[in-house]
C-alpha cells in the first residue's frame, strides 16, 4: 500500500470507521533511522488506532525502529515479510524472508524485547517453489515461539522472479483453506486473513474461521465500504449517516493541511472512489480528478464535487447492500 495509505488517507478512513485498525505504508528501517521521521511516520492522533508497518531484516535496526514507533505513539508495530518487489528483495526485505524463518524469529524477538506495544508479522503462504504447508508452518512456529502478538497472512504465494508486484497481488491463486488450517494448528496465536477480500460482508463470513481480516485494495479503491464496518462487524453506529457527511467533515482538515503547505490534491486523491452506484458519482470523480490538481485550488474543490452527488439516505444503504 505504498503511496496509498499515507497520513491523509488514514485521517479520511478514520472518519468512516472508529473501530478498524489502520496501517501505515510500509517503511524501511533505514528510512526511519536516517530519514525525516516527522514526514515519514508522523500521524494525527485522530488516526488512532494505527499501526506502523516496517520492513527490514536486521534485528537491532528493527528493535530501534520499534522503539521509535512506540515513542511516536503507535499502537502496534508490524514487520512486513510479504512484499515481493525486486527493490525490497535487494535489501533482503519483504517476501524473500519467508525463506529465512529463523532470522524472522530473531527479528521479532528483538522487537518484542524493545517495546511494550504489540509486535505483529505480515507474510505470504510461501514463495516460489516452497510448499505452503511446510513454509507457512515453519514461519508461524518461529514467530510464535518468540511471542509475536499476531500473524497476518496474505493467502497467496509470492513469486520473487517472473511476476511484478502488481501481478503478485492477483495471479497466484488464493488459498484461504491453508490459512484456516494454520489457525486450527495454532489456536493461541491470533491469525488475520488478507488477500482478495472484496467486501465487509465477506470479511464477516471469514471471521468465523480466523481472528481478524485485513482489507487492502478494497478499502482504498472503494472506501465507501468502510462506513459499514462499525455497524456490520462491531454492532455500533457508523460515524456518519451518509458518505457525503463524512466527506464534508474532512474540510477542516484540508484547510489546516493547506495552511501547512499541503496541496489539496494530495488529500482529495484518496476520495475519488468514495461513491459507487450513486447518481452524480461520475461527475464527482471527474471534478476531483481534473480540478483538484490545478494550482490555487483549495477545500472548495471537494465541496463543489460533493454538490454533484445525490444527497440521499441511500449513501449508507448501498454500503451495507453492495
Amino acid at each position: 500500500m505504498m503511496e496509498w495509505t499515507d497520513r491523509h488517507c488514514r485521517f479520511f478512513h478514520r472518519l468512516l470507521t472508529r473501530r478498524a485498525l489502520l496501517y501505515t505504508e510500509m517503511v524501511t528501517t533505514g528510512a526511519v533511522i536516517h530519514g525525516d521521521r516527522a514526514r515519514l511516520i508522523g500521524f494525527d492522533p485522530a488516526e488512532h488506532p494505527v499501526a506502523l508497518q516496517l520492513c527490514g531484516s536486521d534485528p537491532a535496526a528493527l528493535a530501534h525502529c520499534a522503539r521509535i514507533a512506540q515513542d511516536f505513539g503507535y499502537r502496534e508495530v508490524n514487520l512486513n515479510i510479504g512484499c515481493p518487489s525486486e527493490r525490497v528483495q535487494e535489501g533482503r526485505f519483504g517476501a524473500c524472508l519467508m525463506l529465512e524463518p529463523k532470522l524472522v524469529g530473531d527479528c521479532v524477538a528483538a522487537m518484542k524485547a524493545a517495546v511494550k506495544i504489540p509486535v505483529t508479522v505480515k507474510c505470504r503462504i510461501g514463495v516460489d517453489e516452497q510448499d505452503p504447508e511446510a513454509a507457512l508452518e515453519a514461519l508461524t512456529s518461529a514467530v510464535e515461539a518468540v511471542g509475536a502478538d499476531a500473524l497476518i497472512v496474505h493467502a497467496r504465494k509470492a513469486w520473487l522472479k517472473g511476476l511484478s508486484p502488481r501481478e503478485n497481488r492477483d495471479v497466484p491463486p488464493l488459498d484461504y483453506a491453508r490459512v484456516f488450517r494454520l489457525k486450527l494448528a495454532h489456536p493461541r496465536l491470533p491469525i488475520v486473513l488478507n488477500g482478495g477480500i472484496a467486501s465487509v460482508e465477506a470479511a464477516l463470513e471469514h471471521l468465523g474461521r480466523v481472528d481478524g481480516v485485513m482489507l487492502g485494495r478494497t478499502a482504498y479503491q472503494e472506501p465507501w465500504r468502510l462506513l459499514g464496518i462499525d455497524p456490520l462487524i462491531f454492532g455500533e453506529p457508523a460515524p456518519f449517516t451518509s458518505l457525503k457527511a463524512a466527506a464534508e467533515a474532512l474540510n477542516p482538515y484540508i484547510e489546516r493541511e493547506m495552511a501547512r503547505g499541503t496541496k489539496v490534491h494530495s488529500i482529495t486523491r484518496h476520495l475519488v472512489g468514495l461513491f459507487h452506484a450513486v447518481p452524480g458519482a461520475r461527475a464527482y470523480r471527474r471534478h476531483l480528478a481534473t480540478q483538484a490538481v490545478k494550482p490555487g485550488e483549495d477545500a472548495r474543490v471537494l465541496t463543489e464535487a460533493l454538490a454533484m452527488v445525490l444527497d440521499s439516505p441511500a449513501d449508507l444503504a448501498h454500503t451495507a447492500a453492495a
